[in-house]
């Protein structure tokens, strides 16, 4: 039973929800300071993971033709633009709490693109939910859901209850993740999973970095590099031997 992934999607969930019913309520302090703190425990989540990398090239390459990819078709204004356009039908049908209706579309999309990829497409919550259906071992993702219940509240709180939607997305590929892992994962070598884990990490420092507001990273254009690096890593080891 994908326990982990659940769990997940329910932290999303509520913390979406009471970030966006509490709104206002929520001291500007807070909520000025705390994503600071969440930028900072999402670069420690992929520092630890980087030092699991196995081959740095295979890593850095993945990275560059991920980003490659993802710049060409254009990833990150493909999600912003879906968001930007879901947020109008969830204005009206929940009332956005906090002060999503004064946000610039700008603002709204640097910030919820920002939180998408942390949620769906971490290479925290990618290599957990794959964890998790080989092994059941679902301690990753309860570690992530935890970061993910106050990263949801507090920037639901600003951008509204479309933040708690994104359980339903997250939901669908960690599902698909944890179903596919009896497949995937006996194709892979470890030397393969330490990679895709180094890599996810990186991605994950870059999210930091742009919710903690110090750098917008194109996170979403670096996206295809999780598709890459296993491959790449097998093709490289199969070539030294």
């Amino acid at each position: 039973m994908p326990i982990g992934v659940i769990v997940n999607s329910c932290a999303v969930l509520f913390g979406g929800l009471l970030g966006a019913a509490l709104g206002k309520s929520i001291p500007e302090r807070l909520r000025a300071s705390l994503p600071l703190t969440l930028g900072a425990a999402s670069m420690g989540m992929g520092i630890s993971y980087i030092m699991k990398l196995n081959t740095l090239p295979v890593v850095v390459l993945a990275l560059i033709l991920g980003s490659v990819i993802g710049e060409l078709a254009n990833l990150e204004s493909m999600i912003g633009d879906w968001a930007h356009a879901a947020r109008g039908p969830f204005e009206k049908l929940l009332k956005p709490g906090g002060d999503a209706s004064r946000l610039d579309r700008g603002e709204f999309i640097e910030k919820f693109v920002g939180i998408l990829i942390l949620f769906c497409a971490s290479g925290t919550g990618i290599f957990g939910a794959l964890k998790e259906g080989m092994t059941g071992d679902h301690s990753i993702l309860l570690t992530k859901s935890i970061l993910d219940f106050f990263t949801s509240g507090i920037f639901a709180a600003s951008l509204g209850f479309l933040v708690g939607a994104i359980f339903i997305p997250q939901l669908i590929i960690m599902l698909s993740l944890f179903f596919c892992a009896a497949f995937i994962l006996p194709m892979t070598t470890p030397e393969a999973i330490a990679d895709f884990t180094a890599c996810g990490g990186m991605i994950m420092l870059a999210t930091g970095f742009r919710i903690s507001g110090i750098k917008a990273f194109p996170v979403a254009n670096m996206l295809p590099a999780l598709l890459l690096v296993m491959p790449l890593s097998q093709l490289w080891t199969a070539v030294l031997k």
